[in-house]
């Protein structure tokens, strides 16, 4: 079975369209898990409103705790690093993560940035090879092909590559190169702009967005081979 990790990262409780200043991200997001459900029922989904229900912020005891071999750590270290070891758990286990952000001030939301925090994390995600020194780091979720989904919003336009403010976006970049560092490198983005603007820019945006979210979804289900049915150990030993 195919699993996914949703995340929202927006202030906006609501979704654009249906609640009075409703986030975009959180409409993009909810698209994209709703219609992988509708064509695989089966798979499941774990779900965090990191935009409302935000993570810790690394402390002075997460940051000796995380650094402590385990064999060495006392309670109260286990203690601090609960909260990143749910978060490192759910990751893990998912296949396909899915972030719902928009572009704060030309760089992800303090709560996002807070869960990057908390799952890049030595010998968890990310582990330490002492003998080669200049490329010490090693990739630990590049262990089976995982995907990763970033769908942004942003108040202006031209912040994708190639367009005019791009180099002031730090988001999707800054995103990529934390998801990569930990091993995951199949990356997909997909971006509403003109929310400033609003009006027909806003709308053909969020058109296309929505098109590309489709498209998206019976792009990955197409690659990512549907679960075989179980066998029970009876079933095998009769087989």
């Amino acid at each position: 079975m195919t699993h996914l990790l949703h995340l929202d990262a927006s202030a906006r409780p609501g979704l654009a369209g249906k609640d009075e200043h409703g986030s975009h991200s959180r409409n993009l997001s909810q698209r994209f898990v709703s219609r992988w459900l509708a064509r695989r029922p089966q798979d499941g989904v774990t779900y965090r409103d990191i935009g409302q229900n935000p993570p810790s912020f690394v402390s002075h005891d997460w940051i000796a705790s995380a650094f402590t071999p385990e064999e060495r750590q006392q309670p109260w270290m286990r203690d601090a690093l609960a909260e990143s070891d749910r978060l490192v758990d759910e990751l893990l286990a998912a296949d396909v993560l899915v972030i719902g952000t928009p572009l704060y001030n030309f760089g992800m939301p303090a709560a996002l940035k807070a869960w990057i925090d908390q799952v890049v994390r030595l010998n968890r995600t990310v582990g330490l090879d002492e003998s080669n020194p200049l490329d010490p780091y090693v990739p630990m979720l590049a262990d089976r092909e995982r995907h990763a989904i970033i769908l942004t919003a942003r108040g202006g336009i031209g912040f994708g590559p190639g367009g005019a403010m791009a180099h002031m976006n730090h988001l999707e970049p800054n995103l990529v190169t934390a998801l990569n560092f930990i091993g995951i490198t199949r990356i997909h983005q997909i971006a509403i702009e003109g929310q400033e603007t609003g009006g027909e820019v806003l709308a053909n945006s969020v058109a296309e967005a929505l098109r590309q979210v489709d498209a998206l979804v019976a792009q990955l289900q197409s690659t990512i081979a549907a679960p075989c049915p179980r066998v029970s150990q009876r079933q095998a030993e009769a087989s």
